[in-house]
């Protein structure tokens, strides 16, 4: 057999436009969650219980983040678990990665920051008294175990104790999470079963999640309208949260095993256009078809995979697009995982101050914003890198 040479994975060059599009991404569901937290408001006081008026898609920057963690870990990880060597002789070490150190990596590139966004989200809980949405009173004894839960990533089953705003959330410190316990779940299945499937059986793979997912999202089977889910531990919540992960990510992958790039340019800010306008659409009106439903998985399955291609292919061009989009990169997991904490604080302020619309606080959303982006700042360059270096260097020496 012939030899394959196989650069180290610290070699590997990352992918710029990518980096910057899940910055991006990570924006726009800060701002999702702006906009949602009007409607959460308005619905507290009486005046409103219908869908999110503006940017109302925000979710789908979920999928799409999904998509996109399929594609790098396919891109930074098939070739290092084995090698083609001669026969009788050993692989270079550099090639090697077995199924715990691969873990090992994930859990130092993800998990610190989750123990940031679950430390932050009790704070936040405790400033705001202790007490779930409608003045419930829960003991600190509570909020101390809601935490451990959250650091350990053990969900909360709906009811529970330790559900202490009683929204029923696997992880309700910090309701985000939900998906990073999908992605720690995509992950061991990508170790386990994923990687070891040839580029025929993982075509067929994405085929048969492709049709239960479109199947799970047209038929509205959460009676949702959208599929908003996985973000709690009832049955159709898990099952639609498992099939909202496997499919983009096992799409992702497919598509790293395929990507040949294409000749493009400017793909960077014409893919954040495109991803604003799809998340800017209404809540789609439905009548014997579930047009939400349909514009959903056109966005899942066609066009989040074919921007993640486009991006891929391209690269940055200019001072400023190389900037924003390392920026960005830096800051987009660190967003994702600090902004909700500050959320719980502005949806209360919402609530006891009865602002319902955007017009009635503009400075109070563009605070909130700069604050999040912000505070992800601090806690990317004071504590995620550093900590990571540190947790690399240990788990090296191990």
């Amino acid at each position: 057999m012939k030899n394959k040479q196989i650069a180290t994975l610290d070699a590997k060059p990352h992918y710029a436009l990518l980096d910057g599009l899940r910055g991006a991404a990570a924006l726009m569901v800060v701002w999702y969650h702006v906009q949602e937290g009007f409607a959460f408001a308005a619905a507290m006081g009486g005046v409103g219980d219908g869908p999110i008026k503006l940017f109302n898609h925000g979710y789908l920057a979920v999928d799409f983040f999904f998509v996109l963690s399929g594609f790098v870990i396919g891109y930074a990880y098939d070739d290092r678990f084995s090698v083609d060597v001669p026969l009788g002789t050993q692989p270079p070490q550099q090639s090697r990665l077995t199924t715990w150190a691969f873990l090992r990596r994930r859990l130092v590139r993800l998990h610190p920051m989750l123990v940031m966004g679950a430390v932050l989200g009790a704070v936040s809980f405790c400033l705001s008294g202790c007490v779930q949405w409608d003045g419930t009173a829960v003991p600190l004894s509570m909020v101390l175990l809601a935490l451990l839960m959250g650091l350990l990533m053990i969900p909360a089953v709906p009811g529970c104790p330790y559900d202490v705003r009683g929204n029923g959330e696997m992880f309700s410190l910090n309701g985000p999470t939900w998906s990073l316990f999908f992605e720690y779940v995509g992950n061991v299945l990508y170790v386990l079963l994923l990687r070891r499937m040839s580029r025929g059986v993982l075509t067929a793979w994405v085929a048969a999640l492709g049709v239960a997912w479109a199947w799970y999202g047209v038929a509205d089977v959460s009676g949702y309208g959208m599929v908003g889910v996985g973000w709690t531990l009832d049955a159709v919540n898990f099952c639609g949260g498992m099939l909202r992960m496997l499919f983009p990510m096992s799409m992702g992958l497919l598509l790293a095993r395929s990507f040949r790039p294409v000749r493009v340019r400017g793909i960077f800010w014409f893919s954040v256009a495109v991803l604003f306008a799809l998340f800017s659409v209404p809540c789609l009106t439905d009548g014997a078809v579930h047009w939400n439903g349909v514009f959903e998985m056109a966005c899942i399955m066609v066009v989040f995979p074919l921007m993640v291609w486009l991006a891929a292919s391209g690269r940055t061009t200019d001072k400023v697009s190389t900037t924003v989009c390392r920026f960005m990169g830096d800051i987009s997991y660190p967003l994702y995982m600090v902004h909700y904490p500050v959320m719980y604080l502005f949806y209360g302020w919402l609530i006891r101050e009865k602002c319902y619309t955007l017009d009635e606080c503009p400075w109070m959303v563009v605070a909130v914003v700069a604050g999040s982006v912000l505070l992800a700042f601090i806690c990317w360059r004071l504590y995620d890198v550093p900590v990571r270096r540190w947790l690399t260097r240990r788990s090296t020496k191990a």
